[in-house]
């Protein structure tokens, strides 16, 4: 009864919208198998989590800045002049039913969001995943990146506490740094001079709980959408050409796989928020302007924006009848704007340099591509010097230097270790790929050890599937079901499509 019910459905909808060709060929869609694949698929449903917790959190928060009187369950607080939004923050966590954990796993999605996101961005960089036909799809990647990180700093600035506020101060500061029109933004902004009229917490919430994630899910359907279409990516190994993919279909197993990794970063995401404090705003208290917060640094994901604004020299130059005050917009604005501007000329400038504008299907191994490899290491350092300049007086504290010291570490530090880093991955990328006269990499050697205690090394005997670029050419029809074990990889059914 419950199958025919079913059926009928299905094709009173297959009647109207001509559903079940294009459901097929979706559901047979072939999705490679390796660990590098779930980065994107964790961006994805912390993304779920974040839009589910949100809900839960705006149906209890109040954005606004006007003034009330705490009288709520924190003792600590009680009678204190506060912001409605922090408040309402405040009876949230600890008034509201499983209000603490929905806001801690909103908190903890939205940092393994972005996370993942960059992770992802790294692999897709470092192995040739932005190669044409996927320009496109990178591009939307790199805003989905850029909007995430932005949206995150609203959302960690709506409690109005004390760390955030200081946040918003600095945001102030750096859209004020923009030459010639920055005044009149951050006026416009904040509904006139720092902290404004109140208006930025109801501003800020509008944007974060309903613009941004709007443009979020569009580029995400088209990110999506573009992954159907243009399929998967996958690494060289047997029986995988420019032409096909090799994995498992949607349905039923990537479908069932796909699920479960869904409840499983769920459940980690809760297991954190339920076990890990992040962000207790009620300790810092409410913000107010004359007071600064110290020792605390902001998300991880604003972290190389605070290094970089951390070491900049106290420069500014006045010129034109203005003030141009180059400590904050050098590291926070062009800085900012250069790297992401790399980012969007990334396969661009790469196409333009090798000279290839083949289509790509097949991804790279780092290692056989030193130049490019050294290049994204030595990117991939210099955010992290950044990253690690935010946390300046924790360091100093920690190691009982000066902070001045620390700080002049950082400034040569920041330029310098990058051209090292990239230096020693492209030296690393070059011995890996050495090749021997016939043009082949040379296989591993095995290492053994003698009755007296030698050791000596010895080549390895060769395994299936090396060299696959030499394997017997085969006819592969359009579909056929592999069955069996690859001896190579020691996976067990596969689907090969054309």
């Amino acid at each position: 009864m419950i199958d025919e019910t079913i059926d009928k459905s299905l094709n009173w909808v297959d009647d109207r919208l001509g559903t079940a060709k294009s459901g097929k060929t979706f559901l047979d869609k072939i999705f490679p198998d390796h660990w590098s694949f779930m980065l994107g698929e964790i961006a994805l449903y912390s993304f779920v989590v974040l839009l589910a917790t949100g809900v839960f959190l705006t149906l209890y928060y109040v954005p606004s800045s006007h003034d009330v009187i705490y009288n709520g369950s924190y003792i600590p607080l009680r009678g204190q002049h506060v912001s409605e939004a922090y408040s309402s923050s405040v009876a949230l966590s600890f008034d509201v039913k499983s209000g603490l954990l929905m806001r801690q796993a909103h908190h903890w999605a939205a940092d393994i969001f972005l996370g993942a996101m960059a992770v992802h961005m790294g692999r897709i960089v470092l192995t040739g995943a932005f190669r044409k036909p996927r320009e496109l799809n990178f591009l939307i990647g790199v805003t989905m990146l850029m909007l995430g990180i932005v949206n995150g700093f609203l959302g960690y600035s709506l409690p109005d506490d004390l760390v955030s506020g200081t946040g918003i101060r600095i945001a102030y500061s750096i859209i004020e740094s923009v030459p010639l029109v920055g005044s009149y933004l951050a006026f416009w902004l904040f509904g006139g001079n720092f902290p404004g009229d109140g208006s930025i917490i109801p501003r800020f919430f509008i944007i974060h709980v309903l613009i941004v994630p709007l443009i979020i899910l569009g580029l995400l359907g088209a990110h999506l959408g573009l992954l159907v279409k243009q399929k998967h990516t996958q690494f060289k190994g047997p029986h995988r050409t420019e032409k096909n993919v090799v994995g498992t279909p949607m349905f039923p197993t990537f479908m069932a796989k796909t699920t479960g990794f869904l409840f499983m970063s769920t459940a980690v995401t809760f297991l954190l928020a339920g076990f890990a404090q992040i962000n207790p705003f009620w300790q810092f208290g409410p913000y107010h302007p004359y007071q600064i917060s110290y020792a605390v640094q902001p998300d991880w994901y604003m972290g190389w924006l605070d290094g970089a604004l951390r070491i900049m020299p106290s420069w500014e130059w006045v010129g034109y009848g203005h003030t141009w005050p180059l400590e904050v917009f050098l590291p926070a604005v062009l800085f900012p704007g250069i790297i992401f501007n790399i980012f969007y000329a990334w396969p661009f400038l790469e196409a333009r340099i090798t000279k290839n504008r083949d289509y790509h299907n097949l991804l790279d191994s780092p290692r056989d591509r030193p130049k490019h490899t050294g290049a994204v290491v030595a990117m991939m350092a210099l955010m992290l010097m950044v990253f690690l300049a935010s946390s300046t007086d924790v360091l100093a504290n920690f190691f009982n230097v000066p902070l001045q010291d620390t700080l002049w570490f950082f400034r040569f530090a920041v330029p310098i270790v990058p051209v090292i880093a990239g230096w020693l991955a492209y030296k690393i990328c070059e011995e890996l790929r050495h090749e021997d006269g016939a043009g082949k990499r040379k296989r591993a050697s095995v290492v053994l050890r003698t009755e007296a205690g030698e050791y000596e090394s010895i080549p390895s005997e060769p395994r299936p599937g090396d060299d696959h670029h030499e394997l017997e050419p085969i006819e592969i029809p359009a579909f056929i079901d592999l069955v069996g074990a690859d001896l190579a990889t020691g996976e067990g059914v596969r689907r090969v499509l054309r």
